[in-house]
């Protein structure tokens, strides 16, 4: 593919989101997925299968968004913008 040349900047709604989530640490979302795995897992022993499946599947989003968390703060608008 041949490139345009022409940069791509994002819209005012992404540096916005880029601009907050960058200030969060890391690992928060690290510590935030290892409390939904135990809180799913006392919930499963607990009996409580459906809120422990529930609450399981915030394991993956939160790692996901420290993900993104790390990649804005490695390669966010910061990077490219002049602003």
């Amino acid at each position: 593919m041949a490139s345009s040349g022409k940069r791509h900047e994002e819209g005012p709604i992404a540096k916005a989101i880029e601009e907050q989530t960058a200030k969060l640490p890391s690992d928060l979302f690290l510590w935030g997925a290892a409390a939904a795995i135990l809180g799913s897992l006392t919930l499963r022993f607990l009996d409580r299968k459906q809120d422990s499946q529930f609450v399981g599947q915030w394991a993956p989003t939160l790692l996901i968004l420290g993900l993104y968390n790390k990649m804005v703060k490695a390669l966010g608008h910061d990077r490219t913008d002049d602003d």
